[in-house]
């Protein structure tokens, strides 16, 4: 049986619904996927240190690499490339794994959606999509997917770096975040974090597991 981590809820965000983390040295980025808007958070006080309007739709992912910000914009099935500095949206790229998800499957007129979490390393951008339940690793200098595995779960969600070679991934639906070696999408840990808190947004800071909740508007830690 999985462990159970302890939940230990810090405070509210100041938009709606928080959908994607990302911890820097000074201060916790997160993006709303109501308001569209980014925000870069104190670790302390959840004080908003910058805010800035986007131009994605119900967004659910955030990262920085190569000197930009990445975000998932799941409803127009696109994950786009901004200035860290404004906000605004240099260019936009095909969100790899796009589909209708399994839980929407029955429904009459599915809607087609794309990626959520997303973390970045070495050129690469890892993109957690719920419709392919897979990660898909990205070569950012000509978007082309390089290497894929398969997420634990039905519905895959926040993604945070446990160490060089796997991956901390968030199954919002089962209330899990397991360690998955990133070459072959092994299961190497795994703990269920207790209902009702669900885990959207996941990030590292100082080697703890963060994360968002987008029902609650809760930020926390998960102390396993």
């Amino acid at each position: 049986m999985a462990d159970i981590a302890k939940v230990e809820i810090l405070f509210k965000t100041p938009g709606p619904q928080p959908n994607g983390l990302h911890a820097a040295d000074d201060g916790l980025w997160y993006i709303d996927q109501v308001d569209d808007k980014v925000y870069k958070l104190d670790y302390e006080t959840g004080e908003t240190l910058f805010e800035a309007q986007t131009t994605t739709q119900h967004s659910s992912g955030i990262t920085f690499g190569n000197g930009f910000m990445w975000i998932a914009s799941t409803w127009d099935v696109k994950i786009a490339k901004l200035d860290t500095q404004t906000g605004e949206t240099i260019e936009t790229y095909d969100s790899p794994g796009k589909g209708v998800v399994a839980f929407r499957d029955p429904a009459e007129d599915p809607r087609v959606t794309g990626a959520h979490g997303l973390e970045w390393r070495d050129g690469m951008l890892y993109v957690a999509s719920p419709p392919s339940q897979h990660v898909h690793v990205v070569d950012v200098a000509n978007w082309k997917t390089v290497h894929e595995f398969r997420a634990p779960g039905i519905r895959v969600h926040g993604l945070a770096w446990a160490d060089d070679s796997s991956l901390w991934i968030a199954d919002t639906t089962a209330g899990t975040v397991s360690q998955v070696n990133t070459a072959d999408g092994r299961v190497l840990n795994a703990f269920r974090v207790e209902a009702p808190v669900e885990v959207h947004g996941l990030t590292v800071h100082e080697g703890v597991l963060w994360f968002c909740d987008a029902h609650t508007r809760d930020i926390g830690r998960l102390i396993i």
